[in-house]
């Protein structure tokens, strides 16, 4: 399975899983009260989130969460107008998706899941970066989207570009250097 592909099964995933949290804490705080209401706004923008990473699974954290927030905003200033509550009048999906009054600290929690959803994204990035870095790599030099295909040898053994720069045109550029940890670091720019 293809990175994107890995990426969007995880969005999804997660898209349902806080439905499910959404609807739960509504079940189980029938009552209302603060937690309710609040943590369903922080939900709101965490589903927004994921379905951003979902339609566009490169997005970086600060992007989706810009996009999530932007969305949570625009329905809960939405609900200035009369639009939304007659709507949730006659649905419960309106309801659901649009709200129906206009709440000024319903702004805050959904900055709330956007920073939430945004720094579980980042960390997870993080994670799968460092994880892909060769086994005692030097830092800074292995790992995400990079644009070079990395090869490295210790500098004992002769350096050469690794197997997917003859993948590259025969215009690639081929640069190395040598850190103060003793690897070689050879790259072929595509």
């Amino acid at each position: 399975m293809g990175s994107l592909a890995r990426t969007r099964l995880v969005a999804g995933g997660a898209a349902l899983v806080t439905m499910g949290a959404g609807l739960g804490i509504r079940v189980v705080g029938s009552g209302g009260g603060d937690v309710v209401k609040y943590g369903g706004d922080a939900l709101y923008t965490v589903l927004v989130y994921a379905l951003v990473v979902l339609v566009a699974p490169r997005v970086r954290a600060p992007v989706a969460g810009g996009v999530a927030l932007g969305v949570g905003w625009a329905v809960e200033l939405f609900q200035l107008t009369a639009i939304p509550g007659e709507l949730a009048a006659r649905s419960v999906v309106a309801r659901l998706v649009l709200g129906s009054t206009f709440n000024a600290p319903d702004l805050l929690w959904y900055a709330v899941g956007a920073l939430g959803a945004g720094l579980g994204h980042a960390g997870v990035a993080r994670w799968r970066r460092v994880a892909a870095r060769p086994r005692g790599a030097p830092r800074g030099v292995a790992g995400g989207r990079s644009r070079a295909a990395w090869s490295y040898r210790r500098t004992a053994t002769a350096v050469r570009p690794s197997s997917s720069s003859a993948r590259c045109p025969a215009a690639a550029v081929t640069r190395s250097a040598t850190s103060s940890a003793g690897w070689s670091v050879i790259w072929t720019a595509r």
